[in-house]
Parts: C-alpha cells; sequence; structure tokens
C-alpha cells in the first residue's frame, strides 16, 4: 500500500510540475535565453578615425548618406498626407528631404522583409540571384511562429521540421551565433566596396541582418567602421529602465520570442559586446553626429540604419509624454518611436549643414518594407492594402526621398516605380564610381531620369519573390501568385493602386503572361542557400490581433 501511495504521490508531483511549466513557459523560456545571453560589457567611448585635418582644394566627390529605417509604414510621415495617430505626430526632418529633393510616388522596397531588401540595396541585385532569400532567423524562432497560432486562428501556421537536414552546417544550433551563418556571400560586391574605389571612408550605423561569421561582417563587406548590431532587431532599453515606455503584443509570437532573446548591445568594429548610452536611436545619432565631424574633410558614405520603429515597441518616457493626446497605449509608444527617429533624423542633417557639407551630399531616406501588421495598429501603411511580409502594397510601397542640392530639384514628383535596388547604381553614379561588369546588376542610376536627361521607365518589370509567394509589376499592372494557395491577384495599379479590384478572370491572357515574366524571372534566380522553415498566413486587410473570419483575403509567407 505504502509503494502505491509513493507512486501516486511521485506522479502528482509530476503532474503538478508539468502544469506549472505550462502555465509558465513564457518565463521559463525567458529563463534559457537569458542565460544563453553574450556577456555584454559597460559602454565605453568609440574614437572615430579622424580625416584630414582640412578640405583638399578643388572639387570633391559628393557625401553620400543613406538613412534607412525599419518597418516604418508608407502612412507613419506627414509627407503622405498622414502621419501617426492621423497626423498627431508630424515628421517635419524627414518631410524635408523629400520636400528639398525628389519624392518617388512609387518607391518600391527590395522584399517585403528585412533581410532580403537590405540585401537588394546594398547589391543593386535581386537577393534571388544569389540565393538569400529569406530572412534570417533562428530556428528557434521559426518554431515558435511556425507552431503559435493567434487565439481563435483557422489559418494556421506551419513549420516544416523536415527541412531541417537541409539548412547549412551549424545553423540549427540553439547558440545565438548560429544564425549568423545565413549571410550574403562575401562573393557579392555592396555599394561600400564600390564607393571606396573612389576613396571614400565607409561607415555603417545601427542594424546589419546579413551575416555574422567571417567575410559577411560589415567590416568585411566594405566598411571601414561599423557600430551597431549583427542580428535582425536589439533592445532599445532594457526591459526594466526606468526611462522607457514598453508596449508587449500578447497575440504575437516574434513579439513573445523577441523580449526576451534580445540583447542591448552594439559592437564597434567587431569589437566584443558593449551596452549603448541611452535609448538606441539617441546613441547612434550621437555617433552618426560624431563620425560626420570627423570625416567632414574627406569624402564619406553614411549608411544609417537604425532598428527604428521595428519591434519591440520601446519609446523613451520623454517622448511618450509629449503624447498625452493619444489615448491608446500601444499607438502612443509607436507614435513616441516615429517622433524621436524624426528628431534625430534631423540631427544628422543639421550636422550635415553646421559642418557646412550639406549642399554636397547626396541624402536618401527610406523603409526597408511596409509597416508590421503584427503590431496591431490598422492605419500604418494606410490607403494601402497588406502589411510587411506581404507583397500587396502595404508590404513593399515604402517612403523613398533623395536630396541633393543643385542636382536634385527640390520639390521633384517622379511617379514612374523606382526600387530600392537603384540605390546602388545611383549612389556609385554620383561618386563617379564603375558598377560591377561582370554581374547582372537589375538597378540603374536614377538621375538622369531625375534630371530630364533621360525619358521613359526606368524599370518595365519588377520582380519580388519569398519561396512560392511571387510577383511581378509590368508596367502599371501587378501580379501576385501564392502558388500554396493556388491563387492569383490581378491588379492595374494605374486606375487602381490601392488594389481594390481583382482582375485575374476578366484578364486571364494577361494573367497567363505574367505567370509567364515570373517563370522566365526564376529561371535566373538560384536555389535559396537555406529552405523556409515556416509558412504563416498574413491578412491583408486587418493587422494581428483581430479574429480572423472566413473569406477574408490573407496570402501564405514563407520564411
Amino acid at each position: 500500500m505504502r509503494l502505491w501511495t509513493w507512486l501516486g504521490a511521485v506522479v502528482l508531483v509530476i503532474v503538478v510540475a508539468l502544469g506549472v511549466a505550462a502555465a509558465n513557459k513564457a518565463t521559463i523560456f525567458a529563463m534559457i535565453a537569458h542565460a544563453r545571453m553574450p556577456h555584454v560589457a559597460p559602454n565605453h567611448p568609440v574614437s572615430w578615425d579622424q580625416g584630414p585635418a582640412t578640405a583638399p582644394a578643388g572639387r570633391r566627390p559628393p557625401n553620400v548618406v543613406f538613412i534607412l529605417a525599419d518597418d516604418m509604414g508608407y502612412n507613419d510621415i506627414t509627407f503622405n498626407g498622414g502621419g501617426v495617430a492621423r497626423g498627431a505626430v508630424p515628421t517635419p526632418n524627414i518631410d524635408s528631404i523629400g520636400r528639398q529633393g525628389v519624392a518617388f510616388a512609387n518607391g518600391y522596397a527590395g522584399n517585403a522583409t528585412c533581410a532580403p531588401s537590405r540585401a537588394a540595396i546594398m547589391t543593386g541585385r535581386y537577393p534571388t540571384r544569389f540565393g538569400f532569400e529569406f530572412t534570417p532567423a533562428p530556428v528557434a524562432f521559426e518554431k515558435m511562429v511556425g507552431t503559435e497560432a493567434e487565439p481563435g486562428a483557422f489559418a494556421k501556421p506551419k513549420f516544416f521540421k523536415d527541412r531541417l537536414k537541409d539548412m547549412p552546417p551549424g545553423t540549427n544550433s540553439s547558440s545565438p551565433e548560429a544564425v549568423n551563418r545565413l549571410a550574403v556571400p562575401s562573393s557579392e560586391i555592396t555599394i561600400a566596396e564600390v564607393l571606396k574605389t573612389q576613396g571614400y571612408h565607409t561607415l555603417h550605423f545601427g542594424k546589419w541582418h546579413l551575416g555574422g561569421t567571417k567575410g559577411s561582417r560589415p567590416e568585411d563587406q566594405g566598411f571601414d567602421e561599423s557600430l551597431g548590431f549583427i542580428a535582425g532587431a536589439s533592445m532599445y532599453r532594457p526591459e526594466h529602465a526606468p526611462d522607457v515606455e514598453n508596449s508587449k503584443q500578447p497575440w504575437d509570437p516574434i513579439d513573445r520570442f523577441l523580449w526576451p532573446n534580445l540583447p542591448y548591445e552594439v559592437q564597434f568594429n567587431g569589437s566584443p559586446e558593449f551596452a549603448p548610452k541611452g535609448y538606441m536611436t539617441d546613441y547612434l545619432t550621437d555617433q552618426a553626429a560624431a563620425a560626420i565631424k570627423a570625416n567632414r574633410n574627406r569624402p564619406f558614405f553614411m549608411y544609417f540604419a537604425p532598428n527604428a520603429i521595428h519591434t519591440p515597441l520601446q519609446a523613451t518616457r520623454a517622448d511618450y509624454d509629449a503624447l498625452p493626446g493619444i489615448k491608446d497605449h500601444r499607438l502612443r509608444v509607436y507614435a513616441a518611436m516615429v517622433r524621436n527617429l524624426d528628431r534625430n533624423v534631423g540631427r544628422i542633417l543639421q550636422t550635415l549643414k553646421d559642418e557646412g557639407l550639406d549642399q554636397n551630399t547626396l541624402v536618401i531616406f527610406t523603409s526597408d518594407n511596409g509597416g508590421a501588421g503584427y503590431i496591431g495598429l490598422p492605419e500604418i501603411n494606410k490607403p494601402y492594402r497588406g502589411w510587411k511580409s506581404t507583397f500587396f502594397e502595404g508590404g513593399i510601397h515604402a517612403p523613398f526621398f533623395m536630396r541633393w542640392p543643385g542636382r536634385i530639384a527640390p520639390g521633384s514628383r517622379y511617379d514612374y516605380p523606382v526600387g530600392h535596388i537603384d540605390i546602388f547604381a545611383t549612389a556609385a553614379a554620383a561618386a563617379g564610381a564603375q558598377v560591377p561588369k561582370d554581374r547582372v546588376i537589375d538597378g540603374v542610376d536614377l538621375l538622369p531620369y531625375l534630371q530630364g536627361k533621360a525619358t521613359g521607365r526606368p524599370h518595365q518589370t519588377l520582380f519580388w519573390r519569398s519561396g512560392q509567394y511571387k510577383v511581378v509589376l509590368d508596367g502599371d499592372w501587378k501580379l501576385q501568385s501564392s502558388e500554396s494557395q493556388h491563387k492569383v491577384w490581378l491588379y492595374d495599379l494605374s486606375t487602381d493602386p490601392t488594389e481594390q479590384h481583382e482582375l485575374s478572370r476578366v484578364q486571364p491572357d494577361r494573367a497567363k503572361a505574367m505567370l509567364a515574366l515570373i517563370a522566365a524571372q526564376d529561371r535566373q534566380s538560384v536555389r535559396p542557400m537555406w529552405p523556409s522553415l515556416l509558412q504563416g498566413a498574413v491578412f491583408v486587410d486587418h493587422p494581428s490581433g483581430v479574429p480572423q473570419k472566413k473569406g477574408e483575403e490573407y496570402i501564405m509567407w514563407d520564411n
């Protein structure tokens, strides 16, 4: 009898322990994640390489300052007629780049997610040409996002466990460094490498997300100096810092993964990790201003890529307190982040002016993709449908400005479609550099079009692909194909820029011809360097956190 009592007690303890573990899954997950965090040293000063004490005589090449926001929606800036919280947060500094230069009315991101888009920017090539098709993410992230559905979801995600065997060596490890092996090939030539041939000093700030192993890091890919983080996201401040306001989205598995797994750290030229000083975007801007001053007497290329306004949603207390009229907490945190980003863009522009460089600097501003639906805010990509991860206009139609006094007329508007892939050739031309001749460069130099020296469309076709989800823009006609859903969407953007009227049934021959264009482009692409491990539904007409309903439009996103 005692034996049965003892066994019963053991079983009860096990059941209770399992119940406690299940109830505290997030806490246990967070504890494990924190235990794997790398050591982060305290903040210490950064010493920027000092250029010449005096400017060289005669004409010098223009500086190039490229500012890349993260997950900024088309409607997040007031230039586009809206702004966060229906205009409650003006963005005068970002807007000024478009007002003092050219606004691309139809500027397209390289991809609907961050890393392939950044690869397109850095190389001027479709990332499918060199296998960088998906956003690098830890296997644990892929598993969480691929298995945890929103409450009440009927379109549930999939995690392809059988594909793990096809991952590159070492990338299935639970080590935080494993994801760094998923990288742009070192054989690709970046815009930083091209500009160095013209004597440019090259600088990187913020997010990289294109690989962290030897040969793929920013300091190996053409950047003389790099201050930032290799991963796809970072904390802006420690979660419990007294000067920060946080917003968590409980329905979102991406958010649940990020909070326990992201460190608050940076590296300088591959150094051991150390803590930034203050709010991340403020810190990166402080250092960017110092670097501008250090390089005032030589041509430089600055790639300023803060994580703002990517999740985790964290705002400074001061920016949050400045927006008491916004009652929704999540929207207020997000709005405060936009306010902070705009102010820091203004600080970079002001530093250029203070150093007498603004008239000889090409400034480019854009976002890596559209605003993310998983943060639960419905108007960030207005008037467009769709979100980050979708190839509807909300996912890829990005804010896109260039300013170059004397070379680009102020107040210009350019209506033909252009893309992130064009930044490479445009910056190279401004610097007097030659683009590589040994490979296909998909982007074009936009300056002749902006200066009236070239007419017509820079591109007849533009392509996007993420696994089985593929898109072509041919002239004004856009076709999306989700092969896993056996579905296409065809729109005439000249009359229907917000994709309200699907035309594939009334234009079957056009749909067939555009599918043939996609197939031809696929034949020029290579096999992805690693497989998609997850496939998930992204609803087009409402953000996450809203119950799914049968009959609503959605796409299947591969990563």
